[in-house]
């Protein structure tokens, strides 16, 4: 490149940002003169600026609760539970003195479970999960709780990590042996003062030795009741077979079953040798035969996580004689519904709070007119001392993004503060991501452009002369 065409665009960008510099310093000086107007014209744009970012914090918050609660549930899950038996048909039909024969079922049994891998080869684990109501006792301390036999892939499947010893072995789970993994909070109620790994705890009538214990996995009251799953610190875990042999088998019928169900609904339980009024949770464990609370299989492929739970349904319903007693659940799949309403919700709040930036565009816009009809005399001196149609237009331009660059860094700050808020008097989580912020104050920033082309334009395009004459 030649050395004269070189320093002749070295000389034109100079020039370029001498007159930017000298546009943008005199827009500043009529902000300055006119700062009263100026604030109250970047309200529309700060307000609409903290909406949109309280929006997209409110909708970040959301879409990582909906992460959580996958981890929570663990990915590619379905899940088998217990239905009471459901009947249909006519109202004549139901009247008619006609007998009807009722088909028999084994209930959600752990043949079951053995069966599901067997037949199902995208099947990646497989775990039955058994929750009695028990008590938890040691050296003078007893508090009640829930013991659970689970299979050992269980842990994996739900994403369990274990903080201290050791999983159970093949051999404990295949003989039953007495041996328990606890939960966090089990271990501090109880060994807050020695090791729990090779303690004994004994649940119910049973000594269990202590093998393990779970990493502390913080989770809400209401999301264990909202997804159905288990507060891990609260529970005590044991192999199934260690639970159906040494605590609790439903498909095994004892004499004490037989007089439970003979008590009426409204009965009294006999704990000991004192009575008291029997509790709802006492009742449905009485009334169900079923011998697991639950299945919980893991897919290899999310893609055959539809086709899987098709499958299981089908091979199930064959098993249990077409009785309709259990029910195939896919919680990612109602997970991801919840998350795109959410995301639609989001979508439509977003919507509206940006309504508040094209105000506070269409503010600018109207005071930048009426700030031309006021300064054309100042106009025409300028364009008479030598200024140019674009440095005008480059001045009034200016104006129109310095009062919504202000609004949007006002904005950002109202949005942080409203996202804080929230989080602090609604209980909604917010997250407030470099990507919102960037966004809101991006588009604050073009708000004022392309609301301020008009007013610059009409501003360049006064006729100088006229300007001078104008009162």
């Amino acid at each position: 490149m030649p050395s004269s065409l070189l320093s002749a665009l070295v000389r034109r960008r100079e020039r370029v940002v001498a007159n930017t510099l000298f546009g943008l310093r005199t827009a500043l000086e009529a902000v300055r003169h006119n700062t009263l107007r100026a604030g109250l014209t970047s309200l529309g744009i700060m307000f609409g600026v903290a909406s949109v970012i309280a929006m997209l914090a409110i909708g970040k918050g959301a879409e990582q609760e909906v992460l959580g609660q996958m981890r929570l549930l663990g990915s590619n899950n379905v899940v088998i539970t217990p239905l009471v038996e459901q009947t249909d048909g006519s109202t004549d039909a139901a009247e008619a003195p006609t007998r009807q024969i009722k088909r028999f079922s084994p209930g959600l049994s752990y043949a079951d479970a053995q069966a599901l891998p067997r037949v199902v080869d995208a099947i990646d684990a497989v775990s039955a999960e058994v929750v009695v109501n028990s008590s938890f006792t040691r050296e003078g301390s007893r508090r009640s709780g829930k013991v659970v036999g689970v299979d050992p892939d269980y842990f994996r499947i739900l994403n369990l990590s274990l903080g201290q010893g050791r999983w159970f072995s093949a051999e404990q789970v295949e003989q039953g042996l007495p041996v328990a993994i606890i939960g966090h909070a089990v271990r501090v109620r109880f060994f807050s003062t020695e090791p729990a790994v090779g303690g004994r705890l004994k649940v119910g009538g049973v000594w269990l030795t202590v093998i393990g214990v779970l990493e502390d996995r913080r989770v809400s009251g209401e999301v264990v009741q909202r997804l159905g799953i288990r507060d891990a610190n609260m529970d005590v875990y044991i192999p199934v077979r260690t639970m159906l042999r040494r605590i609790r088998d439903r498909a095994q019928l004892t004499a004490r079953d037989i007089e439970l169900a003979s008590r009426p609904q409204e009965g009294v339980v006999v704990v000991g040798a004192d009575e008291a009024p029997e509790t709802e949770e006492q009742r449905t464990e009485r009334t169900n035969r079923n011998q697991l609370d639950r299945i919980i299989v893991r897919v290899e492929d999310s893609r055959l996580v539809p086709a899987v739970a098709e499958v299981t349904q089908r091979m199930l319903a064959r098993r249990h004689n077409d009785v309709v007693d259990f029910e195939v659940n896919v919680p990612e799949l109602l997970l991801r519904q919840e998350q795109r309403a959410r995301t639609i919700f989001n979508v439509v709040l977003g919507a509206i709070a940006s309504i508040s930036l094209l105000v506070g565009g269409i503010g600018i816009m109207n005071i930048m007119l009426a700030s031309v009809l006021e300064r054309i005399r100042e106009i025409g001196v300028r364009r008479a001392v030598g200024a140019t149609r674009r440095d005008i237009a480059l001045q009034f331009l200016g104006e129109a993004v310095l009062i919504s660059l202000a609004g949007g860094i006002a904005g950002v700050l109202l949005g942080t503060a409203f996202s804080y808020g929230i989080q602090r008097l609604a209980d909604i989580d917010t997250i407030i991501s470099g990507m919102s912020v960037a966004v809101a104050f991006g588009v604050s920033v073009a708000v004022g452009i392309v609301f301020g082309l008009v007013p610059a334009r009409r501003a360049a395009d006064q006729d100088p002369i006229t300007s001078l004459r104008h009162e």
